[in-house]
């Protein structure tokens, strides 16, 4: 069927952008070419790394890694903070042909094994904050030895300076084609809660960089040299593609936030004058709430850019008002990277993600049948097709079967487009929570809670809350002793989950019921929990 793309009459011949058909390696070696002595980031307690540097450290690794037995097509597992040591790693692998694994460096237990198992990384780079956790699930995976970012490792693991310094370097890159070879694992949640590794290509990472930009700003070259405060994580997609390799690509200096704290961030901005800043919803709400913010210079920021979580449209008129620019929000998926945004030559378009980039198409198609396209206006499943889509799941042949048809990614989502091309988001996948930007699968967390003793059911949904979006909560029905009442408390079980999920992940309230919804035939109801909260938080909303 022969694809509609009105959007091409809000740009096509009014933006010129190139496409990015190289690999990692070639990419970060023409970047040292051109700005060989500009910083390329700076970390948050003050060290610089030039290009030139970046270049050569990350070759002298690359030979370091080769030394542990690490070659092309093994995978590598990043648990880091947004970090040198995290940048060094990334081309390193690359360098390699190895495959990045993306680890959220909060993630513990069963989430953290999984992804460790079906990757099969054969070693890992650990900040040491993060290493204990490793150590205690590692007992019978693949991976062979970790490089730890900070503290004396035990053996046979080594320490990320120990092990830079022996790399001789530079090794020849691996021979690899950038259209399909890999080079990153995105693990994103699926609907039944099992993480799946995206498979991304070097191209798939690249091909988007210029017209991503092109789109946002009349003149990208502005950025050209300036700054970019890296909060976003790297271990994410919009991290990774929007904030790291593009900011690499115009020559820009990354001024590298592992965590972040608004008052600290304030403090960054008013002191080094970024010309571009990414983050996720919750960022900018702290940013606009902070007192006097007027007086700490985000007016002089050149590009704000948003992913991860939809911006709330007061949030987005209120912060345009009050510093003269506008938060460019787009839509992007762990399997596609940017896949819209809202450009300049129209302005932000409020409820709208903008208009599909130009090596995409898209489609939105009878949610039914996933064939049909619906009329201009009218909802259905957001299909995308191009370049910079996913290869397919990493051993999931069948999920692969599922999303991906004759090159076309479906994506879940419900939207909706209007006649100029510009899309709008009307449901998100059924069941997952949206905290800060993060993907939460209720799934995941339901099967911790039901691994205490004491729970009979549980639900998770999503809670409004008023600075992460979301928040999960989960709906519980408890064991009852004869003759000694209920047993776990609300606090017992929120604890037995912080040792197996991600700090974001955990539910902040439990709601403790003698019996939760079902259908007919049994099934526990989700639907009619995910409503109630919903329609609770509108309430709260409206006596507020």
């Amino acid at each position: 069927m022969e694809t509609r793309r009105p959007w091409l009459g809000v740009y096509e011949g009014r933006i010129s952008y190139g496409t990015i058909e190289t690999s990692l390696t070639r990419f970060l070696e023409g970047a040292a070419a051109r700005y060989r002595d500009r910083p390329v980031m700076t970390s948050a307690g003050g060290r610089r790394v030039t290009y030139g540097e970046l270049l050569e450290q990350s070759e002298r690794f690359a030979a370091a890694l080769a030394g542990l037995g690490v070659g092309k097509g093994d995978r590598l597992a990043l648990m880091l903070p947004n970090s040198i040591e995290y940048v060094i790693s990334f081309f390193a692998a690359a360098r390699l042909g190895a495959v990045v694994v993306q680890l959220n460096p909060l993630y513990a237990g069963r989430e953290l094994r999984h992804i460790l198992q079906d990757s099969g990384a054969r070693a890992a780079v650990v900040h040491e904050g993060a290493y204990g956790r490793l150590r205690e699930v590692r007992e019978g995976l693949p991976l062979e030895r970790a490089v730890v970012v900070g503290e004396e490792p035990a053996k046979p693991d080594v320490s990320f300076g120990e092990l830079l310094s022996s790399g001789s370097g530079p090794l020849p890159e691996a021979p690899l084609d950038p259209a399909s070879d890999l080079a990153v694992l995105q693990y994103t949640g699926g609907t039944t809660g099992v993480s799946k590794g995206a498979m991304l290509t070097h191209r798939s990472l690249l091909v988007n960089i210029e017209a991503n930009i092109s789109l946002a700003m009349e003149n990208p070259r502005d950025l050209d040299g300036g700054k970019t405060v890296a909060v976003a994580p790297f271990f994410h997609i919009f991290g990774n593609v929007v904030i790291l390799l593009t900011s690499i690509h115009y020559g820009m200096n990354l001024l590298l936030v592992p965590r972040f704290q608004v008052d600290e961030m304030m403090q960054l901005i008013k002191r080094e004058r970024p010309a571009m800043l990414g983050g996720v919803a919750t960022i900018f709400t702290a940013l606009h709430n902070y007192p006097r913010m007027e007086d700490y210079g985000l007016g002089e920021v050149l590009l704000y850019i948003s992913g991860g979580a939809s911006v709330p449209a007061e949030l987005l008129r209120s912060f345009q008002r009050r510093t003269g620019r506008p938060i460019w929000e787009g839509y992007g998926l762990s399997e596609a990277g940017t896949v819209t945004i809202n450009t300049y030559l129209r302005g932000p378009v409020p409820g709208s993600v903008g208009v599909p980039m130009p090596t995409l198409d898209v489609r939105v198609v009878d949610p039914e049948t996933g064939e049909r396209e619906m009329p201009v206006g009218e909802p259905g499943e957001l299909v995308v097709k191009g370049p910079q889509v996913m290869k397919g799941y990493w051993n999931m042949p069948e999920e692969t079967e599922k999303a991906l048809r004759e090159g076309w990614f479906y994506t879940g989502d419900i939207a909706r487009m209007d006649e100029e091309g510009y899309l709008y988001i009307v449901d998100r996948k059924k069941d997952m929570i949206n905290v800060s930007g993060y993907k939460v699968y209720p799934r995941e967390v339901e099967e911790v809670i039901y691994s205490h003793p004491e729970v009979v059911e549980a639900v998770v949904v999503g809670s409004p809350d008023p600075y992460r979006g979301e928040v999960p909560k989960a709906f519980v029905v408890r064991r009852r002793r004869r003759g000694e009442g209920t047993s776990v408390s609300e606090e017992e079980l929120i604890e037995h989950c912080r040792r197996e999920l991600a700090p974001y992940k955990v539910p902040r309230e439990v709601e403790f019921r003698e019996e939760l919804p079902k259908s007919a035939v049994g099934k526990l109801l989700r639907r009619v929990l995910a409503q109630e909260e919903r329609s609770r938080g509108q309430e709260q909303g409206s006596a507020g």
